[in-house]
């Protein structure tokens, strides 16, 4: 008696699956590049690297182009004295020699604020209600950034109030109070 066997010759999915395939032609790829390491493909990685390190430094020294030469940055921090806590909300007036006001600006809750001018010599002016007004004088040089660190004294700013208290000052020495 002869017995025939019958199989069933479908493929098996958990093989063929595109998934799998994919595994294996990635794991070959690896196998390939860090079992066949050859000079060429050495090469070939070291002059990839270098052509993308020239292009990023070249993009870069462009990006330096763009900004007017004859521009500086000018950053002011405001603290007040004695505790440098940032006074975020004070006034800060950069003017020019001839007291032309160039800008006004108000510092970021850290106290600190950034203008672009351009060269030059400029007087800047910090100011706040609750304390004594400070003046500098800076010079802007190209592609530099000059930093002031204002440290507000506790007084008045007001030109009124400063000669008031003068005023009141005078006479108690005068009358020795």
């Amino acid at each position: 008696m002869l017995k025939v066997r019958l199989t069933h010759s479908m493929p098996d999915k958990a093989l063929t699956s595109p998934e799998r395939l994919a595994q294996k032609t990635t794991w070959a790829a690896c196998k390939r590049v860090m079992l066949g390491p050859s000079l060429s493909r050495f090469q070939a990685v070291v002059g990839t690297l270098a052509g993308i390190a020239s292009i990023t430094g070249a993009a870069f020294s462009l990006v330096q182009f763009t900004r007017p030469a004859s521009t500086g940055d000018l950053v002011a921090i405001v603290q007040a004295a004695g505790s440098h806590r940032s006074v975020p909300d004070a006034t800060i007036e950069v003017l020019t020699a001839q007291n032309a006001i160039v800008a006004t600006l108000t510092p970021d809750a850290t106290g600190r604020v950034t203008q672009a001018l351009r060269e030059g010599v400029y007087v800047v002016r910090v100011s706040h209600p609750r304390y004594a007004a400070e003046v500098r004088r800076v010079q802007v040089l190209p592609r530099q950034t000059v930093e002031i660190r204002a440290s507000l004294r506790v007084g008045s700013s007001s030109p009124i109030e400063r000669a008031v208290n003068n005023g009141v000052s005078a006479v108690r020495r005068a009358l020795r109070f």
